[in-house]
């Protein structure tokens, strides 16, 4: 595999000083030219200040008037926030969903997310962007509701979110959607329990999403993926899935060494056999010829191509990490189907920190998808804080969202 950047362009301007936007696409309908683009605006970590939404029918070269897409409410017992997480085109019906996490922050600080947030979504008519359907995702069965949605969480206690535009979702061989996410585990008291003391804790799962009559979806829950706290301080994060030749998923996900930073910052991966309902014991994701590769603790997404080769774009660097940094380069490389695991020799730089650039550049939280009229790879990605301490560096969060085009060969 060769990979090259053909441009690279701004596709959202931020709005304004201190505010950096993120951006993401997806084919809203069979025919590959409908997209829906959503954008948010944000000014403090791991806070969504704004989002929008539009469409286009001409495979992006025109887009309909953004349309507010409301991320703050207000509740009793707190501040209400809500995180889009992209669309999704589920191609054996041929209906276009929407995922959220949402959560009541009591106040209005993110980490209380570990203990509040949930999941939500709808159904959109990609014609008109009408909601179908909007509801919460909860567990088939008469003892689960927004409280309890799923088995092991209860909001209040622990919680459910998706993490980033990354974590994409994949309909199984017999139309079962399947949705990575990750949750915050409990301990002995039944509430969040953090065993290493990191920012955050959390486990991996997959949502099964299964159509009914009526046009919704019926949710279960696969096992828990659990990581070892000793040797990932922050668990197992943003997991992203794949299938591979034989029928099996893989699964790889974000680690992270920051409160053990004489163990080695890895991706972690595991496999399922039974369709994603349990894994294997989560292990360092390897290059083919078995040897483990550092990464810092970021998100990374596995992409499926129309020719069958199966792709991974993140972060791979030459030394070891501490915790979320450095995050570049950004590579794409080919996984082995057969394998799950990574092809070494494969590996192209898509970006990297530039000569008077901050070693604070942040080349993380994209979305890669294949363009169908080129073959390209479209990558949304957000340079933050490439300036950052430097004398002519922008105030805060101050970042356009990019659009890159990849030809790969």
């Amino acid at each position: 595999m060769q990979a090259r950047v053909i441009a690279r362009d701004i596709f959202v301007k931020s709005p304004a000083p201190g505010v950096a936007v993120h951006a993401a696409t997806a084919c809203a309908a069979r025919a590959g030219a409908h997209l829906m683009s959503i954008h948010t605006c944000t000014s403090r970590c791991d806070t969504c200040d704004a989002a929008s939404i539009r469409f286009s029918r001409d495979n992006g070269r025109t887009w309909s008037a953004p349309r507010s897409w409301p991320t703050r409410f207000e509740d009793p017992a707190g501040t209400g926030r809500r995180h889009p997480r992209g669309g999704y085109l589920d191609r054996a019906t041929g209906r276009f969903i929407t995922l959220w996490t949402e959560g009541v922050l009591p106040t209005d600080t993110p980490l209380e997310g570990m203990r509040q947030f949930k999941l939500h979504y709808a159904v959109i008519a990609p014609d008109t962007g009408a909601e179908l359907v909007n509801e919460q995702i909860i567990h088939a069965g008469a003892e689960f509701d927004a409280i309890h949605p799923l088995s092991g969480v209860t909001v209040g206690k622990n919680c459910v979110m998706i993490g980033d535009f990354a974590c994409r979702p994949l309909t199984r061989r017999d139309g079962v959607i399947l949705v990575p996410a990750q949750s915050s585990p409990v301990g002995p008291d039944g509430a969040y329990h953090n065993p290493a003391g990191g920012l955050t804790y959390t486990d991996c799962l997959l949502l099964m999403g299964r159509w009914r009559a009526d046009g919704r979806l019926a949710w279960t829950v696969s096992d828990r993926i659990v990581g070892d706290y000793r040797r990932t301080s922050r668990g197992l994060i943003e997991p992203t899935i794949a299938e591979l030749a034989d029928g099996r998923l893989l699964m790889v996900m974000r680690g992270s060494n920051d409160r053990c930073p004489d163990q080695p910052g890895w991706r972690w991966c595991a496999t399922s056999a039974d369709g994603g309902q349990t894994f294997s014991k989560p292990a360092p994701w390897t290059f083919t010829d078995g040897a483990p590769f550092y990464s810092p603790s970021s998100c990374s997404q596995l992409v499926p191509y129309s020719d069958g080769r199966l792709f991974w774009m993140g972060n791979v660097t030459p030394a070891n990490p501490r915790g979320n940094r450095p995050r570049y380069p950004l590579v794409l490389g080919e996984v082995d189907r057969q394998t799950g695991l990574l092809v070494r020799e494969t590996l192209a730089v898509i970006d990297d920190c530039q000569p008077g650039e901050s070693e604070r550049l942040t080349l993380s939280n994209f979305l890669v998808r294949e363009d169908p009229e080129t073959g390209h790879l479209l990558l949304h990605l957000t340079r933050l804080f490439a300036r950052e301490g430097l004398p002519d560096a922008p105030p805060g969060w101050t970042a356009d969202a990019l659009l890159y085009r990849i030809a790969v060969d």
